[in-house]
């Protein structure tokens, strides 16, 4: 199951059932869970944990040490959960101690060929992180988050849950849950509509949220007037709380 060309260090901990391809290099300290399959000419650098049933992809670099240059090569992780897809060229480097000293993947992500995510990024489940998208350092991606083609996202952003941001945007403030986010510098234009059907949001749910939504976007209001009209309407809804949550929480401020 383990090539003959591919380089192996001793102190590297690999489950029975592992692939990995001709020509690549687990380092020292790596660890990888049952079922995995790693490509040819991919590096795995420690410290690092990757769980079960993951796919790493042909040239990827995962575990590297971060590009940050306060970084003294303090002892820092990557720990990647089960059931991801990382496909060719994707880097992902290991943490600092800005952040606790760890980049993480949950479970179950799609990310696309030559996609970078930086030291201390955060990334949930079930995401789709499309080709070429370049994360900053400390970023936050909530579960079911999309994101396009070449989006590139500024450091310490929050990328809330089942949103989508379309190819090719700059994103430099969070970005709200459920909302679709388009054009070169990122503007909120309404409610991820077809992420939230195909998540199983029924229409009644979809409604909500869209109202809730237009009152964010309406120019004529302040956010804390939005909020309020919002909590009028909705108050007791999970789904409108978290965007409530969200804004309240926010350090950067939201994408509008």
């Amino acid at each position: 199951m383990i090539a003959k060309t591919a380089i192996i260090d001793p102190g590297a901990k690999i489950a029975e059932d592992v692939t990995i391809g001709h020509y690549s290099i687990v380092g020292p300290e790596v660890e990888i869970g049952p079922g995995c399959e790693i490509g040819y000419h991919t590096v795995l650098e420690g410290p690092m944990k990757i769980g079960a049933r993951n796919r790493i992809f042909h040239h990827a670099y995962v575990g590297g040490m971060p590009q940050d240059i306060s970084f003294q090569g303090e002892r820092s992780v990557v720990e990647i959960g089960d059931d991801n897809v990382i496909r060719e060229y994707v880097t992902v480097h290991r943490g600092t101690m800005k952040q606790n000293c760890v980049t993480r993947i949950g479970n179950h992500n799609l990310i696309m060929a030559y996609a970078h995510i930086a030291h201390d990024c955060q990334i949930g489940n079930n995401c789709i992180i499309a080709n070429a998208v370049n994360m900053a350092g400390h970023v936050i991606v909530e579960d079911f988050a999309a994101l396009g083609g070449m989006v590139a996202i500024h450091q310490f952003v929050r990328i809330g849950k089942y949103s989508f941001i379309g190819g090719f945007t700059a994103i430099t403030q969070d970005v709200l849950p459920f909302s679709l986010i388009a054009g070169e510098r990122g503007t909120l234009r309404g409610v991820n509509k077809v992420g939230l059907q195909r998540r199983g949001f029924d229409a009644a749910q979809r409604g909500k949220i869209h109202k809730a939504m237009r009152y964010i976007m309406n120019r004529e209001f302040l956010t804390s007037t939005a909020i309020e009209k919002i909590l009028e309407d909705f108050g007791d809804d999970p789904d409108i709380l978290e965007i409530v949550n969200f804004i309240r929480s926010s350090e950067r401020g939201v994408t509008l």
